[in-house]
């Protein structure tokens, strides 16, 4: 009897279907062929032309040694991006159980017991009779028959999770390598301030011994010599506010690299230029921003799983069948174990159905559809923030190449203002205010060149990171010393 049965079960199993909406990839948004300026309307392309493409490893093209080898230890070491290997890693461990269940479960069993009836059990019976000896082993299997696909969709819904835990990492790699990079540039940045607020610092102590100096020889006024000393003493205030956010700049590289805050202070006390910016941008076209970015891969992956998770709660609005078997030896004795006569064996169909407490499992249905819903919106808004960052950072590029070009300009003239004042005031020209108005203004416009040109290398690394450039295909390694 159990052949047909066999037969009959084989059948059905090849005719089964997978219950539940089927996964299709949402629509994108009506997009442009190429990014385009908000402002003017024109293509937001670089003005220097496009070199680098959007998915080169991008700090290389800023040719600074140090930042590659920073770059390189925030990858390899990083605890955040450990964190997210570890739960792509379990992610992955979980689908590899869910495969499992389409396979049956095999196990091995073996018992020896022994027992003893109690007397008004088995009335008049000597003690020795009520002994009784049992020993016994064999092999069972269990087997869920997936008519209704809820084992299929589970391990779909398992895999969908784990390649969303997979574009988590490579999201976080972007993440990191960003922020290692911006953080670079600002202690280049904030270096470069504090070598012009230390400059003036020294031009203005030499205006101040000038003006005393004048002072003492009866040619000038105390009130000349109160107003430079406020001056500098202004200036002089800059440098330990300047010092504060550097120190801070560099605790956080040691943070990003997975090493103590202060690890690469000495390596980076010593100040350098900015990093030269590339010699041009690809920024790519919006099409090709949503297929690189991995944030938008991971919310497609999770509106996947959860459109499976839709299939595995309606599959238990259906019968579950699981069919079982034994094979084995049972004896009184264990010498008597897999003699003749002594085999055992048992096959079994079992049925499943919930369609008495159908109220909870339709409850259960309805929240796996408004996760479905959940995921769609989110997937939607994924597209449209990573857009908006796209964007945002081509048209912070572009303004701050602008500004930068402008503010060094005004810097070269504040400070050739700032020399013809001082050589004006020694040919009794104009007067102690004029040149503290010009050294004001110098420093001012040297110490905004500097932050800008900052800002214009910060952003051409943001054009990258939002194009989701440079991130490794390969998954970090774990770092060694668990446990």
């Amino acid at each position: 009897m159990t052949r047909p049965l066999i037969a009959t079960l084989a059948a059905a199993l090849l005719a089964a279907c997978a219950v539940g909406p089927e996964h299709v990839r949402p629509a994108p948004p009506t997009l442009a062929e190429t990014f385009r300026d908000p402002i003017d309307g024109t293509a937001a392309a670089d003005p220097a032309g496009a070199v680098v493409a959007a998915d080169a490893a991008f700090w290389n093209a800023f040719g600074d040694p140090l930042l590659d080898a920073l770059v390189g230890e925030a990858l390899a070491r990083n605890h955040d991006l450990q964190a997210a290997l570890a739960r792509y890693e379990q992610a992955n461990a979980l689908l590899r159980g869910a495969r499992f269940d389409l396979l049956p479960t095999i196990v091995a069993q073996g018992e020896a017991a022994s027992a003893r009836a109690s007397a008004s059990q088995a009335p008049g019976a000597a003690r020795e009779a009520r002994d009784a000896d049992g020993y016994g082993a064999g092999i069972a299997a269990s087997w869920e028959l997936d008519l209704f696909g809820r084992v299929r969709r589970n391990v779909e819904a398992g895999r969908a999770d784990a390649a969303a835990q997979a574009s988590d990492l490579q999201a976080l790699q972007v993440a990191i390598v960003g922020e290692t990079v911006a953080t670079y540039v600002e202690v280049r940045g904030l270096q470069a301030r504090l070598r012009v607020a230390r400059d003036n610092v020294a031009n203005q102590a030499d205006t101040l011994r000038l003006v005393e100096a004048r002072i003492a020889a009866g040619g000038g006024s105390e009130f000349d010599g109160a107003r430079a000393r406020a001056q500098l003493d202004i200036t002089r205030a800059t440098v330990p506010a300047l010092e504060a956010q550097l120190g801070a700049a560099m605790h956080r590289l040691g943070v990003l690299t997975g090493q103590a805050p202060d690890a690469w202070a000495p390596r980076l006390a010593a100040a350098r230029p900015l990093p030269a910016l590339p010699a041009g941008l690809d920024p790519d076209s919006p099409g090709g921003l949503l297929r690189r970015r991995p944030d938008i891969a991971a919310a497609e992956q999770r509106l996947h799983a959860a459109t499976a998770r839709i299939g595995i709660a309606t599959a238990d609005l259906f019968p579950r069948f699981t069919l079982s078997g034994l094979i084995g030896s049972q004896a009184v004795d264990a010498g008597g174990l897999f003699e003749r006569d002594s085999e055992t064996r048992r096959v079994a169909l079992g049925i499943d159905w919930s369609f008495l407490d159908v109220g909870r499992v339709r409850a259960r249905l309805a929240a796996a559809e408004s996760g479905a819903d959940l995921a769609l919106a989110e997937y939607r808004q994924a597209v449209l923030l990573a857009l908006e960052d796209a964007g945002n950072a081509l048209l912070r590029y572009a303004r701050s190449r602008e500004e930068d070009a402008l503010l060094e300009r005004a810097a070269r003239d504040s400070a050739r203002a700032a020399t013809l004042a001082r050589l004006r005031f020694d040919a009794g020209a104009v007067g102690l205010l004029d040149v503290l108005e010009a050294e004001r203004t110098r420093l001012q416009a040297e110490d905004a060149a500097a932050a800008a040109r900052a800002r214009s290398v910060a952003a051409a690394a943001g054009v990258f990171r939002s194009f989701a450039g440079g991130w490794p295909q390969a998954m970090p390694q774990p770092i060694a010393g668990r446990g």
